[in-house]
């Protein structure tokens, strides 16, 4: 079960992470762009268990 839930848990990280990438690339503005990559940043440490 714990498993299943880590799946989950990493797999809803991926979900967030590629959202917040598809709309850092589609941004025209810097201080959006900046504003991603800040939100970014934790969910990939995670992702990749940096962090």
């Amino acid at each position: 079960m714990a498993t299943l839930i880590t799946i989950l848990y990493y797999l809803l990280l991926a979900f967030f992470a590629v959202g917040f990438i598809w709309n850092f690339r589609k941004s025209r503005n810097w201080q959006a762009e900046a504003l991603y990559l800040i939100v970014l940043l934790p969910f990939l440490l995670r992702l990749f268990r940096l962090k």
